[in-house]
């Protein structure tokens, strides 16, 4: 019996030692509420902020229920999981139940400490509680969560956030969040198990994230992501894809933290499997009046080829084009790919049927907040009421993109209103769409430079584009002034005009200066995706003057000023993948200019450009562009300011106005009536990381210029030769953090004795 009572006074002793330990929590107490009798009222205790009816709508009981533990209990909780009171203690008092509450208190004001590279407004909209709201301990771990979250999306893995209250007079307090941001946790190492076709080196350029080294301060691709190497894992399957390895997959991704917490080490386990090439291609098609013969020539993978998932999808691509162009709007191209492991081929054939009839019900726009629904609706290459086609959708999606005015574009489709209907949904996210540009540079041809530029491409909200530029540089001096519309009158018009003035210092090759200034106006036109017209009207004053007194005799007989009045258009067939860095595909332009309804000038002035580009291996595009031009006067000769020089930047190896007809006595360059050059470019990679932005190229340029109406003069001689001019040269070009950097050397193998040469040609510059 002894020992039994001291067992009892032990689990005593234990149960009061516990809730001395959780004496610091809110736990829900309702121990003095008996069992039994009924509940003859409510009253409510302590509240201050709330009012008793809103305590007791939280409640599970009311007056005339049974005083019921189970029941209580639900309330208690209730009361807690309501996130107002710190405390909560319910009582029996003869019938009548007491609820006495401690209110949370409310945040009188939000701070953060110690956050350096997150703004307080970042944090702010990313944590949940606000200023004048009630204080709850759960909601503050969520926002610390939060916070935590947010710094691992920046690449600070070792963040941590400590909150703390400060307690006010009011029941009010103020919150802080003291954060120690830690530093970017960055890849120290990225490895590859499994890899034995491509090397290790190579894998890492096919993937997004990158091993962290010196020169990738300007970048954060070297800061541990989650989302990144989720997406690296698709790269590097659609990279084995292109090269033919079908049985491609990538077992595990493990990205482990380094014990200092500073650097993750992250390992892709693959397996590579056999290489494939394309087996039998085929073609089974249910329409009868399509001849296969056509559709295999939209196909661009061939039998014994290596396989190459992207064919396969431009495959697709180009069948639904080829029966769109024969008016079957509904079509479905299925390729069924037949894998023979054996032979290692793939076999794939097109099953082309009549796909459901679906027609667009609505286009909905969503996220443009400072951008007209029009703006983005005219680039549809659908409108409600047409036949859905996937090609015209992603060629929709594709073309809003283009338009640089957002961040982000996500173009879906969903059913529509019946079976046969369509709702297609475009949810965009706005970005910057103006400019303000400060830019330094150097350049053989103009020499230092300076620039400053003012742009608006979306001009309130309309899609209108302005810009102001100036430039100051050694040799020229320029302003401009653009507008643009897009669509003019809500029409596929582009028409815009240009107001400019420059003041050209020829004096290195001709001993003159050349004053203009005027405006034009243009219209353009899509005359479908890949041809556009652009027609234009020209208004110009052209000043000669600072004529030097050792000048040619030729130069000073046209000084003065000359009014120019001149029409012209320009047909562009552009086919590249990209304008800007071309890898693939051809573009053709043809421009030509009349002048002489008004003014001082009569001429005929025609252009033709052209370039092909192609892709020999990853990173190696060779290319071929060329252009050539004549002027021809009317009723009179060409005058200086008209004529075409050529040299520098359109002929290295050469001087600016380094070849053409030339005084033989002064040697001023004279300019010329016709003219031609072309390069021939291979653009190579240098062995370095990709992301340094460094290529090399070796070219050839070739090119001439001859040809003027200039009368003879006594004690000057013309030299003028339509001889080719030859320059081979090597160079290298960086897309550095600066800005565009390119450095070519060429030497100019076949001249006339009187052009000019040139060893080295640089162009630098950059806008930040």
């Amino acid at each position: 019996m002894f020992r039994k009572h001291w067992a009892i006074v032990a689990i005593c002793v234990a149960i009061a030692g516990a809730s001395i330990v959780d004496a610091t929590l809110p736990v829900p107490s309702a121990a003095q509420v008996a069992s039994g009798g009924i509940i003859s009222e409510i009253r409510i205790e302590g509240a201050q902020r709330v009012e008793p009816e809103t305590v007791r709508s939280y409640m599970t009981v009311q007056p005339g229920d049974p005083f019921d533990a189970d029941r209580i209990d639900k309330t208690l909780k209730a009361l807690y999981a309501a996130g107002l009171f710190s405390d909560v203690t319910l009582r029996r008092e003869s019938n009548a139940l007491v609820v006495h509450v401690v209110e949370n208190p409310l945040i009188n004001r939000i701070a953060f400490e110690g956050d350096h590279k997150l703004s307080d407004d970042t944090l702010s909209a990313e944590v949940q509680l606000k200023p004048r709201q009630v204080y709850s301990r759960t909601k503050v771990q969520s926002d610390v969560r939060r916070i935590i979250e947010l710094y691992r999306r920046n690449g600070r893995f070792g963040a941590k956030v400590d909150p703390k209250i400060i307690e006010l007079p009011q029941n009010r307090v103020d919150l802080v969040f003291e954060i120690d941001e830690g530093s970017l946790t960055e890849v120290t190492s990225i490895g590859f198990v499994g890899n034995e076709m491509f090397s290790a080196g190579t894998l890492r350029g096919v993937i997004a994230t990158k091993e962290s080294r010196w020169y990738r301060f300007f970048s954060n691709d070297d800061n541990y992501d989650p989302d990144r190497v989720t997406y690296d894992r698709e790269l590097l399957r659609k990279f084995y894809l292109t090269e033919g390895y079908a049985d491609f997959r990538v077992v595990s991704a493990v990205a482990e933290l380094a014990p200092s917490r500073d650097g993750f080490l992250i390992t892709y386990t693959i397996e590579e499997g056999p290489r494939y090439k394309f087996g039998d291609i085929a073609i089974n098609s249910d329409f009868k009046d399509v001849s296969k013969e056509e559709l295999r020539a939209a196909i661009p993978a061939k039998t014994g080829d290596w396989y190459n998932a992207d064919l396969v999808e431009k495959a697709v691509t180009g069948v639904t084009d080829a029966m769109g162009n024969h008016g079957y709007a509904f079509v479905n191209v299925d390729p069924r790919v037949i894998r023979d492991p054996e032979k290692r081929t793939v076999g794939i054939t097109f099953n082309v049927k009549e796909g459901p009839h679906v027609y667009v019900e609505r286009i909905d726009i969503t996220g443009n907040v400072r951008t007209l629904d029009k703006v983005v609706r005219r680039e549809f290459r659908l409108v409600e009421g047409d036949a859905f086609n996937s090609s015209k959708l992603q060629r929709s999606e594709q073309r809003i993109k283009n338009l640089g005015y957002f961040k982000k574009v996500d173009v879906t489709n969903k059913p529509g209103s019946a079976p046969d209907k369509t709702i297609m949904t475009v949810n965009v996210q706005e970005q910057s769409t103006g400019e303000f540009s400060v830019g330094l540079g150097y350049s053989t041809a103009e020499g230092a430079l300076a620039n400053v530029g003012i742009r608006e491409r979306n001009l309130l909200g309309r899609g209108d584009d302005l810009r102001i530029d100036a430039t100051v540089a050694q040799l020229t001096q320029q302003v401009d002034l653009s507008f643009t519309e897009p669509y003019f009158l809500d029409r596929n018009l582009a028409a815009g005009f240009d107001l400019f003035e420059v003041n050209q210092d020829n004096q290195l090759f001709a001993q003159f200066n050349q004053f203009s200034y005027g405006a034009v106006g243009r219209l353009g036109y899509q005359l479908n995706e890949s041809l556009r017209q652009i027609l234009r009207y020209t208004l110009r004053s052209d000043t000669i003057n600072d004529i030097q007194t050792m000048a040619s005799p030729y130069i000073r007989e046209e000084a003065g000023t000359r009014i120019t009045s001149s029409v012209g258009q320009q047909l562009i067939f552009d086919k590249r993948d990209n304008r800007l860095q071309p890898t693939a595909g051809f573009f053709v332009s043809l421009s030509n200019d009349l002048a002489g309804l008004g003014g001082d000038s009569r001429y005929i002035r025609s252009v033709v450009q052209g370039g092909y580009y192609y892709s020999i291996f990853p990173q190696w595009v060779a290319s071929l562009t060329g252009e050539a031009g004549n002027i021809t006067g009317i009723g009179q000769p060409v005058l200086i300011e008209d004529r075409f020089f050529v040299g520098g930047d359109n002929l290295r190896g050469f001087q600016v106005g380094g070849i053409g007809p030339r005084d033989n006595t002064t040697q001023d360059a004279l300019g010329g009536n016709t003219y031609y050059v072309a390069t021939a470019n291979m653009e190579f990679p240098l062995g370095l990381p990709e992301e340094i932005g460094v290529t090399g190229h070796a070219f050839v340029d070739v090119g001439s210029l001859w040809g003027t109406d200039e009368k003879p003069i006594a004690g000057s001689f013309i030299s003028d030769s339509a001889a080719l001019r030859i320059s081979p040269g090597v160079g290298f070009s960086w897309k550095s953090p600066l800005g565009p950097i390119h450095i070519d050397t060429s030497y100019a193998v076949k001249k006339e004795p009187y052009d000019k040469r040139q060893l080295l040609h640089i162009s630098f510059g950059t806008r930040f």
